[in-house]
């Protein structure tokens, strides 16, 4: 393709798109610790009722002055089934009688109870603070916390929606400048909230921007790169999620306070925010978007940098006419959402791909949504998934390269499903074998969602691609926001909500088979490049002696 040319022209891939790329890395890292913030600003801490005789240091202790803290704790607080003072209950009145019994219970009537109506007391070594301990998200508001974790999960729905559109009509580098200052406007006020409600509205607008920061670093790298560099940059670009990890895993726990933890991932993105205004738009979309002069400044940049002399001489707008003349005709009716669904084939490869990234997402999620089955570390937890996910995500870059992007989505799937599978039934007595398992799958799920982006941005047209990546990214945020939900099925069998996990990554493995392979091919940039490539794919069947690339 005509563009193709171009790049080559201004260097191919040079220190222009190593900068750039860079720079979309950090944003990449920082999106992510955002979408995973919560497992420590809304960790909920050990915690009891309140009450009087242990926790008002007015109250005369008088006889309870000789009494230890457990003594007093005994008395006030019943015990679970696990002998552990209930968290949601106390003793209406101070049973002293129980002090004689030896902890067990006794076996006349049960004492009254009552909800912690005076409030609780939290256990402060781990999370000093938290928004739980804030607005009091436990017992019967404990549902609360899950609240405001499907209001951020529903604005990265929306997000993808209303600026994957904007992001193809208004390109992708202002949307992705907005969405970094709305990003640190919104977590950076939620240290602020003088209300529960208000943090939730903040972080509904938070999720609005996180996933279009990190499609919109995809698809720049992508459409500033060569063929033969493409899984290379996309693969890089999703480790940085695995960095934001480990950092964020770090971070939490060097800085156990919610807000400063808060502050301290938000304030950052003002600082990029400020240097993205030396961000490249995509030369690619401002050429398919009749702004060849908008494009060709932006090619002759890469050229400086790329140390191209005579960039200005070597590059002009009739050259660029001639050379994309082809290409720009096929696009003079840019298409719209409906000719996305009226193409047979670009509705079949949607519906797949949206498919594909429902179920990792969906089984992702129920793994890193259950760390506290894992281990009570949760700070290493989430540094050892990073390092994890970052390993796979280097296997998976080599499995793209060796084998295509399509067998590698096939087997990573099925290793995903089979491991989630196997923990299911794993007895919690043997936890060191629970976390190889998950680790594994988490792995897995790494391994699998690169291959996945990569692939989904391969296959569809420049025009389009951010609407499709968009429609991708809801069909991937829906999968996270049902994955909680599944875990209520517990009730009815408690490896249920596993199995599904499990079942569904094999099924969807299946359903990659249905896609074509893209390795070594140019990016589409029409939906007449879409029908070609499904040509090219049948007729690749026919012969095996295509030339191909390599990397």
């Amino acid at each position: 393709m005509g563009f193709q040319d171009l790049l080559h022209q201004v260097g191919g891939q040079g220190r222009f798109q190593i900068i750039q790329m860079g720079f979309l890395f950090i944003c990449n890292g920082l999106a992510m610790q955002h979408i995973l913030l919560e497992n420590f600003t809304a960790a909920i801490p050990g915690h009891r009722c309140w009450v009087p005789i242990l926790d008002n240091d007015t109250v005369s202790h008088n006889d309870t002055g000789i009494l230890s803290h457990e003594a007093l704790l005994r008395v006030s607080i019943p015990l679970d089934s696990n002998l552990k003072p209930e968290k949601c209950q106390r003793f209406h009145q101070p049973q002293w009688q129980l002090l004689d019994l030896n902890g067990s219970s006794p076996k006349a009537s049960e004492p009254d109870t009552e909800p912690c109506v005076d409030g609780w007391v939290y256990e402060k070594s781990t999370f000093p603070a938290t928004i739980v301990t804030k607005w009091d998200l436990v017992c019967e508001s404990q549902a609360l916390k899950s609240v405001a974790q499907f209001l951020f999960m529903t604005g990265t729905l929306v997000g993808a929606l209303v600026y994957s559109h904007l992001s193809d009509r208004l390109g992708r580098r202002r949307i992705l400048r907005w969405c970094l200052l709305q990003l640190a406007l919104a977590d950076t006020c939620v240290v602020l909230a003088p209300s529960f409600p208000i943090y939730c509205s903040l972080r509904f607008l938070s999720g609005l921007s996180t996933t279009t920061i990190v499609t919109n670093s995809v698809l720049l790298t992508l459409e500033w790169s060569v063929p033969r560099f493409q899984a290379t940059g996309v693969t890089l670009m999703t480790c940085s999620y695995s960095i934001g990890q480990i950092i964020l895993g770090s971070l939490a726990f060097a800085i156990r306070e919610w807000q400063t933890l808060q502050l301290a991932v938000s304030v950052p993105l003002f600082v990029l925010f400020l240097s993205s205004r030396w961000l490249a738009e995509s030369a690619r979309w401002l050429i398919f978007n009749n702004k060849l002069e908008e494009g060709l400044k932006e090619l002759r940049q890469a050229a400086r940098m790329n140390g191209i002399k005579n960039a200005g001489e070597m590059l002009t707008l009739e050259e660029l006419k001639a050379t994309m003349q082809e290409e720009r005709e096929e696009v003079q009716n840019k298409p719209s959402l409906c000719d996305l669904f009226n193409s047979p084939t670009l509705r079949k490869w949607i519906q797949l791909t949206s498919f594909v990234k429902f179920v990792n997402s969906m089984s992702g999620f129920g793994l890193l949504f259950n760390l506290q089955h894992l281990g009570n570390n949760v700070f290493l937890i989430q540094v050892l998934f990073g390092i994890t996910s970052l390993i796979a995500k280097g296997v998976a870059l080599w499995a793209m390269r060796q084998i295509g992007r399509q067998k590698s989505q096939v087997i990573f799937k099925f290793m995903l499903g089979i491991a989630v599978l196997v923990l299911t039934f794993v007895p919690q007595e043997q936890p060191t074998l629970r976390v190889i398992l998950a680790i594994l799958g988490m792995g897995a799920v790494s391994a699998t969602g690169a291959c996945a982006h990569l692939h989904s941005s391969e296959l569809f047209p420049t025009l389009i691609r951010a609407r499709t990546s968009g429609i991708n990214i809801m069909a991937s945020g829906s999968g996270a926001a049902l994955s909680p939900l599944l875990m209520t099925l517990m009730v009815y069998s408690r490896p249920l909500p596993w199995i599904i996990y499990g079942i569904a990554p094999i099924l969807a493995g299946f359903a990659v088979l249905l896609l074509p392979e893209t390795r070594n091919r140019p990016l589409p940039d029409t939906i007449q490049d879409v029908e070609n490539l499904k040509k090219d794919s049948k007729k690749g069947k026919d012969d095996s002696c295509v030339k191909v690339t390599p990397f």
